[in-house]
């Protein structure tokens, strides 16, 4: 372990076979700021001479108030012959810092610093030539974040696989518009104000193993209501669907995989369990048409909001989708 200390990279919180990097980036006005690169490192690697991510690169992003934790989803992609990358952006999980505004950002466009980063220290790095191709994974925010830099850089991606892309706004984009023009002002009077708390923890009580769900995580890191929002935060998402509902022009085939339904209520049931409970989902299919010139939508029914943190069925069904659309696009 020494020789993995020495070059940067540590043991993650993780456990066995995933170790973690600390990617300094440039200090903003709450002092220095980090991002984290986690891999999965097993000590052997099968026959994936036929995976479809054979060879290939995968760099996975959370949503909000998220971080890197799932395991499996590693598992499955060193299955399919890839190596298997995820960041922690600045300001979530192992990139938090006790002084800073948990998620707190003012340009999603600030996340090229931290994508870059993790880019170069996987040699993708512009200029490098890399021969393995580059798979991007976003999910929720992440899925913004990553469609959003996949148009500003052409020619740098393989494949773009989103789940459950928040590409735009829940309550429609002709609401969006609306609203944006206050949240401006407000993003201008006071940036760091607390916007009210709409997320009533429904999300959390379907993954939770401390609840209805089936996972263990970092409450802190993902907390059980989601982190305080603000106004230049809320600012610079908008501003990100409004560009989405514009048109991207990614050049790079994408899969955006959602549930089959949502159910955003202000009361709990129990059909929570089977549904994405955060974003419209039918909103989302319409615009994923918008992201480029060949995107595919596979809808999964029972489904959450993270299609890979549902039932072990549901789970199954998006790993067999997944693995189908990369036979078919990204296989070589």
């Amino acid at each position: 372990m020494a020789a993995t200390q020495a070059n940067g990279w540590v043991p993650d919180v993780l456990g066995e076979h995933f170790e973690q990097l600390t990617l300094p980036l440039r200090p903003d006005s709450q002092g220095d700021v980090v991002a984290t690169l986690v891999r999965y490192s097993p000590p052997f690697r099968l026959d994936f001479s036929r995976g479809p991510a054979m060879n290939a690169d995968v760099l996975y992003v959370h949503g909000w108030s998220d971080y890197f934790f799932q395991t499996e989803l590693a598992e499955y992609w060193h299955r399919e012959g890839a190596r298997f990358y995820a960041i922690d952006l600045r300001k979530y999980g192992r990139s938090l810092r006790d002084y800073q505004t948990p998620g707190f950002i003012t340009d999603l466009a600030d996340y090229d610093e931290d994508i870059e980063a993790a880019l170069a220290a996987i040699d993708h790095a512009p200029g490098t030539h890399n021969k393995r191709p580059l798979i991007l994974m976003g999910h929720s925010t992440g899925g913004l974040t990553f469609s959003l830099w996949a148009d500003r850089n052409p020619g740098r991606v393989a494949a773009l696989v989103l789940n459950s892309p928040w590409l735009e706004f829940q309550a429609t984009g002709v609401a969006r518009a609306a609203i944006l023009p206050i949240v401006e002002i407000s993003a201008r009077v006071d940036p760091l104000a607390p916007l009210p708390n709409v997320d009533l923890g429904f999300y959390t009580r379907t993954v939770s193993a401390e609840l209805d769900g089936y996972w263990t995580y970092n409450m802190a890191w993902r907390p059980p209501r989601g982190f305080t929002t603000h106004p230049a935060w809320l600012r610079a998402v908008l501003a990100g669907h409004t560009k989405v509902a514009n048109g991207l022009s990614i050049d790079a085939p994408v899969l955006t995989m959602i549930s089959a339904r949502s159910l955003l209520l202000p009361k709990w049931t129990p059909e929570m369990k089977s549904v994405d409970v955060v974003l419209r989902v039918d909103d989302i299919a319409v615009r994923a048409t918008r992201l480029g010139p060949s995107v595919t939508i596979d809808r999964i029914d029972g489904a959450l909001h993270d299609i890979f943190l549902s039932t072990e069925r549901v789970r199954k069904r998006g790993y067999e989708q997944l693995t189908r659309w990369l036979k078919g696009y990204v296989a070589r």
